[in-house]
């Protein structure tokens, strides 16, 4: 099968995100890494992409360099990630979906709901996919309880509770490190810090498992460290379309927390828990019953997990994986536009721009509802409502 073409923007050398794009990219050899501008230091960006193996003639100096690059190629990329800092989010996803590539942005895709709207008219009028890398989506088990509330396992839905909470910005003695400081600075970060940062990936989770949308929160935000504008912690009461309740906390201050992305799901006839730190184990509590481990890489657990369980029974999977999972969607849904024929609906999952529009109401419903005392909120975006 022929390779598809990828292309990168940011995640340069020494960038936290880089590495796992490009081996979750990689992994199914499904795409060749055709093109990049790894860096906002043009020279620099081309040299690391040349020793990543690209062409000089497709090591980019920067993204309007790639775009031009890459527009007219009758071997150009069928896909670009867009790993630049927040705020280049916007301009980088907007220009290219016009040009006709299909992008997968970092997250938040958009700085303001306004954006995202545009974003979302805009693949949807160009016809291009915009995907959005809520990564944590990918991880079997994850996609395993989204299955499992589909198919009725849990009777309806009750409750869903999500956490993302790690102690990593706990230090007020390091409060004014400039690699922790733009965090909470709203000229920087906009108008919320750790909701933006992690509460969105937990929402994104609840929502992706439950099949439901938020439409309405409650929001505590506070600022633990008080030299601190934006919240390093929040408390986030949720209602869904579907009737489901929703707790969400996240905090950047839980010192011994490592990561502390967490999900539990409560229905009328059971219960599902699952942390990221330990993705090889789901629990499931049958009303009545005892408790059962399922074990990631289990034979027949649903044509969602079985698709995206990688490595044997007993041997971890970890956040490369789970990218590599949103690429082995897009790289379906692509080849099966390109051959005209249906996408596998067990790859249909990937998180899409109307993800990161949610994703963006809800940052602005938070921050919103935070600085009128809880005040309950409608979190849907205008063009949703």
């Amino acid at each position: 099968m022929t390779k598809l073409k990828w292309g990168m923007i940011g995640g340069g050398e020494g960038s936290q995100i880089g590495p796992a794009h490009r081996l979750g990219a990689g992994l199914d050899g499904a795409f060749d890494f055709a093109a990049g501008a790894l860096d906002h230091r043009p020279e620099e960006g081309r040299a690391y992409g040349q020793r990543l193996g690209l062409a000089a003639d497709r090591a980019y100096g920067d993204w309007q360099e790639m775009l031009e690059g890459e527009r007219n190629r009758d071997d150009r990329v069928d896909l670009v990630t867009v790993a630049t800092p927040n705020a280049t989010h916007f301009e980088i996803t907007k220009n290219f979906l016009e040009a006709g590539f299909h992008v997968l942005c970092e997250k938040p895709m958009t700085m303001t709901i306004e954006e995202g709207e545009e974003i979302v008219k805009i693949a949807k009028a160009q016809g291009k996919i915009c995907a959005v890398n809520y990564g944590y989506s990918g991880y079997s088990l994850v996609r395993h309880m989204k299955a499992m509330v589909a198919r009725g396992d849990l009777g309806k839905i009750r409750l869903v509770k999500a956490e993302f909470a790690h102690g990593h910005h706990a230090d007020a003695a390091d409060a004014d490190n400039p690699r922790v400081r733009w965090r909470y600075d709203p000229a920087q970060a906009g108008v919320s810090a750790q909701f933006a940062d992690c509460g969105i990936h937990a929402l994104h989770m609840a929502s992706f498992v439950i099949g439901q949308e938020l439409e309405r929160l409650s929001a505590d935000t506070v600022s633990c460290i008080e030299s601190r504008v934006l919240e390093d912690d929040a408390m986030v009461n949720m209602r869904f379309d579907g009737g489901t309740v929703g707790r969400l906390w996240t905090s950047s201050v839980a010192i011994g927390r490592q990561h502390g992305l967490t999900l539990q799901v409560f229905g009328e006839k059971g219960g599902l828990r699952w942390s990221q730190e330990q993705p090889n184990q789901l629990y499931w509590m049958p009303l009545g019953e005892r408790l059962q481990v399922i074990e990631r890489g289990e034979a027949n657990l649903s044509p969602e997990a079985d698709r995206t369980s990688r490595v044997t029974i007993g041997h971890a999977e970890g956040m490369p994986l789970a990218f590599a999972n949103i690429y082995s969607d897009l790289a379906e849904e692509i080849r099966a536009e390109k051959t005209g024929r249906p996408i596998d609906p067990a790859a249909d999952l990937y998180p899409r721009a109307e993800d990161g529009l949610r994703s963006m109401a809800a940052v602005f419903a938070v921050a919103e509802s935070g600085a009128t005392d809880g005040a309950w909120v409608d979190a849907r975006p205008p063009m949703f409502r």
